[in-house]
């Protein structure tokens, strides 16, 4: 997933990209990945409205921020300003209904949006490019239709996701072909599944993450994190489960095995005082955290934090993964790959949950590492052919 900075925009804090994902794993010749690949965007959405794509990220080459066009050259953004100031139009023609449009993706870490009738509002600040951050009131892009999906392109493959991380609103498929000309996907939404996923928010008590245009329609969930920040969810709303946890393992151990492939490799964590240490196998502390807030465990950062290390960043995903999931309290062994077991306690991430329900592959990304146990709508192969975005119907 990406890793996001802050800087102030539009009155309050917006996302600037400032790294792109990250993967791990031997590579290829890059001979094996050419400098572009095509993505195939088809629209079976049913919408009349023009659609409107954008292709943005790093130069994977030369860690620039900049976009790409439908040919995949690459723009750098211009230096940009304190406040921020609009950025060059990078949009392209998307696909009307019922067509499709290809357009060639190069090595990137980015993402592709696309938006229905109006072209989104981007600016740049001294800190980079400034994205769309709807659960600010002043946002301009806050009753567009829109949405996206992230991808890296690099000498060991294509990585492109259908990302609900920041917000659910209207539903796409992502694919990929490998060398064999076998296709997989995910993101497909359930038939009906748009308009369930709004109805469970309601149904659960959590209906204040739902942002409506002026005459009702909604068009977007915020993901819990930015629904706390909008005031649409209390902030100690996870504050029970927290609370539990940490009294559990005051007296008991919650080891973490953070990779697979790594079975010998354990931590066990313990509460002291209002602090959860880790010690490896040898008994010494190797990283402790402090009891998170709910924002923390939604966003997984914070009092989660994760770096990109060998040691607190595995363990911090896998506490993350177990907050988001409620399963802490289920099993001190962590992490739970069984997801039937998930989101069963009262407390718990029930926008991940709902979303995870009306997926057709039960496949999403609820939260920013639910990628643990391979429960993330991600595609992935080593020697890409082309890409595939389906947009699809609202209802």
């Amino acid at each position: 997933m990406f890793r996001l900075s802050k800087v102030l925009a539009f009155g309050v804090s917006a996302t600037v990209v400032a790294a792109g994902l990250m993967f791990f794993g031997p590579s290829p010749s890059a001979d094996a990945v050419p400098a572009t690949v095509p993505l195939t965007i088809k629209n079976t959405s049913g919408r009349s409205e023009p659609v409107y794509v954008y292709n943005l990220g790093t130069l994977l080459t030369t860690g620039q921020q900049g976009w790409a066009d439908a040919e995949g050259r690459f723009h750098p953004w211009p230096v940009g300003g304190n406040p921020p100031t609009p950025a060059p139009d990078a949009s392209f023609a998307g696909p009307a209904n019922g067509q499709s449009r290809t357009i060639r993706m190069p090595k990137f870490s980015g993402r592709v949006y696309f938006s229905y009738g109006q072209k989104l509002v981007f600016k740049v600040s001294t800190g980079g490019l400034v994205q769309p951050a709807v659960q600010n009131p002043s946002d301009p892009n806050r009753t567009i239709l829109f949405n996206w999906s992230e991808y890296t392109l690099n000498d060991a493959g294509l990585w492109i996701n259908s990302t609900q991380v920041d917000m659910f609103s209207v539903p796409y498929a992502v694919g990929v072909k490998g060398a064999g000309g076998a296709v997989r996907s995910t993101g497909r939404l359930k038939s009906g599944g748009y308009g369930a996923v709004f109805a469970g928010l309601r149904a659960a008590g959590w209906g204040g993450l739902i942002q409506n245009r002026p005459d009702g329609t909604p068009v977007r969930a915020l993901a819990p994190g930015h629904g706390i920040e909008a005031g649409g969810l209390p902030a100690g709303v996870m504050n029970d489960y927290i609370d539990r946890v940490w009294n559990r393992y005051r007296s008991s151990t919650l080891t973490v095995t953070p990779f697979a492939h790594e079975p010998n490799t354990k931590y066990h964590g313990r509460v002291s005082g209002d602090v959860m240490n880790f010690t490896n196998a040898s008994g010494a502390v190797v990283t402790s955290f402090r009891k998170p807030d709910s924002d923390s465990v939604f966003g997984c950062y914070k009092l989660l934090d994760a770096p990109n290390d060998a040691v607190r960043g595995p363990i911090s995903r896998t506490l993350c993964a177990g907050f988001n999931r409620s399963t802490l309290l289920t099993n001190p062994n962590q992490p739970d790959a069984n997801g039937a077991g998930f989101y069963r306690d009262a407390v718990t991430n029930h926008y991940s949950r709902i979303v995870h329900e009306q997926m057709a592959d039960g496949k999403a990304y609820g939260f920013a590492f639910d990628d643990v146990g391979a429960h993330e709508s991600l595609v992935h192969d080593g020697s890409p052919q082309e890409a595939f975005m389906t947009l699809e119907p609202l209802g």
